[in-house]
């Protein structure tokens, strides 16, 4: 039987499913029973006498789409123009939700590219958005995003970075593993091998898109915070119900400061919204909205400081969609020490470093002024090793998005220490006052341990949870239960096996609890998270910190499951 190419041309999204072998569905095709279901679709039938059901046209709906869904792209496509029953079900199968991805070390950026796009596209998938994160030297983003836009559709909103690392299964082996940019560093320099790791996904019932922060190219150009936080609300509101989205992924340019978009995102998202990403990246994106690209090279008027890949519920997704959830932890890798400071004076310099601050500080309720390199010595000796030291400073602000009325809001800002001298502390970044308070905090691997151990346990209570609760919904009205189908980890790049002295700590609560499901993660610059549903109690704050909002993190690790609670049996 030949395929009607007319036909099979307006199928959208069925060309991006990896082809290998066709035996099964010639089988089918060539099988006798195949033949009387496809003769009997497309001849008439007498009205006098019904043909009885036999061989294929008889197989259980659930089995045939069990099948369907394993074959591979040309196919699946063939199928799907066979007959409207069988382009039925073929979309039916498109149409749940799904997530892969897979990464590859081929050194040879074109082979590890075409390994990671046909093993994440060899089962049916309708991509709805793509995240690719590279490792290596000399990576050609711009050539990575074109070749993934080529393959996924020119409207499927898709970003590539620069990581520290990542995590995944290897699309050839399958072998789980976590690699650090600097296992490709020998004797001080970089040698020719390159990563990627690939993560496609499909998920009904939401609208996705990839929205920038812009800043003018114009000499000293601010960027533009206010209007991409209300870009991002627009989106969610011409979708949804609601301003705030479900969920935001973020990825933040490498030369510019994360907190304060991230403060104003927290003042304006609700408290469900959740956010996650990487703070400090190179990165390009393609919008499924032409107007919304900043391309690279391009004499178009803006940078591009950030991207948000939003994800909003859809008003009007079909009845029988099911829910998607979003589920986010934290896990924590610092711990406090010492006293109480408060920054007597805070002078923020600018260099071809970038921005620091020079503060002078005393202990709170003292009088004298302590110099910062007292300060570090103290604490090095009292923890009997150099560790990377952090301030955590307590802050309270007046912030407002666009002409609204600015309200306060207390938060904390973490800074790394770079040094200090008789007189000052230096730490990193700007945006602290005088009189601001901070709490010292230095890397713990120990901590960092504990911290995972109580997510992988948050992990198994909440599958417990969504047991008992599909026995209740389907003793009651019938339905499937919660599932994961696959999840994202963004971890520090100072964590991993050189921190822990082990390797996959930070994918352990994923891998314990979720086996075989979709992961991908990347070592990261600087954590985004917020919108935390699973608590943990060690998070890395004092207790009095506990109660003040932090969107950026460090030495932590965040974690977003993914999981779809299918519609009652009534739908």
């Amino acid at each position: 039987m030949s395929i009607d190419h007319t036909r099979l041309a307006k199928m959208p999204y069925l060309f991006w499913i990896r082809p290998r072998t066709v035996m099964l569905l010639h089988a089918l095709r060539s099988s006798k029973s195949c033949r009387i279901m496809i003769s009997t679709t497309m001849e008439e039938k007498p009205k006098e006498a019904k043909t009885p059901m036999t061989g294929f046209a008889s197989i259980n709906e659930d089995l045939f789409q069990n099948i369907l869904k394993r074959i591979p792209a040309l196919s699946f496509a063939s199928a799907a123009c066979v007959s409207k029953s069988w382009n039925r079900n073929c979309n039916q199968i498109l149409y749940k939700p799904k997530l892969a991805s897979a990464f590859s070390l081929n050194p040879v950026q074109k082979v590890a590219l075409e390994e990671v796009v046909n093993k994440v596209l060899s089962e049916p998938i309708r991509p709805q958005f793509a995240i690719a994160n590279v490792i290596g030297s000399g990576v050609d983003l711009s050539g990575i995003l074109d070749f993934l836009a080529a393959k996924l559709g020119s409207k499927t909103p898709i970003i590539v970075s620069c990581a520290g690392g990542i995590m995944g299964r290897d699309a050839v082996t399958d072998e789980y593993k976590e690699v650090m940019i600097e296992d490709f560093w020998v004797d001080g320099a970089s040698n020719s091998s390159f990563g990627i790791m690939l993560a496609v996904g499909f998920l009904p019932g939401l609208k996705v898109d990839a929205i920038p922060l812009l800043r003018p190219r114009k000499a000293r150009g601010v960027a533009m915070v206010d209007k991409f936080v209300m870009d991002i609300m627009n989106f969610a509101a011409s979708v949804s119900d609601s301003t705030s989205p479900s969920l935001i992924i973020m990825f933040g340019s490498e030369k510019t400061d994360q907190k304060p978009v991230m403060e104003k995102l927290d003042h304006a998202m609700s408290r469900e919204t959740i956010v996650v990403g990487d703070e400090r990246a190179q990165f390009l994106y393609r919008s499924g909205i032409e107007s919304r690209n900043v391309y690279y090279g391009s004499v178009d008027q803006y940078f591009s400081d950030a991207v948000a890949l939003v994800f909003a519920r859809d008003q009007n997704r079909p009845s029988g969609t099911g829910e998607i959830h979003f589920h986010s932890a934290l896990s924590s890798g610092v711990s406090t020490i010492g006293p109480r400071f408060k920054a007597v004076s805070a002078n923020e310099i600018e260099s071809e470093t970038g921005l620091s601050t020079w503060l002078t500080v005393r202990r709170e309720g003292g009088q004298e002024i302590l110099g910062g390199q007292r300060i570090i010595d103290d604490i090095n000796n009292e923890l009997g090793n150099q560790t990377k030291l952090f301030i955590g400073v307590s802050e309270q602000r007046k912030c407002f998005v666009g002409p609204e009325k600015p309200r306060q809001m207390r938060s904390l800002a973490f800074h790394e220490v770079m040094g200090g001298d008789e007189e000052h502390l230096f730490v990193d970044g700007v945006g602290i006052k005088t009189g601001d308070y901070f709490h010292l905090y230095h890397s713990d691997p120990s901590a960092a341990l504990s911290s995972c151990s109580n997510i992988s346990k948050n992990f198994r209570n909440l599958k417990l949870d969504w047991s008992f609760r599909s026995c209740q919904l389907h003793a009651a009205r019938g339905g499937g239960k919660t599932e994961v189908i696959g999840g994202f980890v963004f971890a520090c790049w100072g964590r991993g096996e050189s921190f822990f002295g082990h390797s996959n700590v930070d994918s352990s609560p994923f891998l314990d609890n979720f086996p075989g499901v979709p992961l991908a993660g990347i070592f990261t610059y600087g954590e985004i998270g917020r919108g935390f549903s699973i608590l943990n109690t060690d998070l890395e704050s004092g207790q009095e910190d506990k109660i003040l909002c932090f969107c950026v993190h460090v030495y932590s690790t965040v974690y977003l499951l993914v999981s779809h609670t299918p519609a009652p049996l009534e739908h």
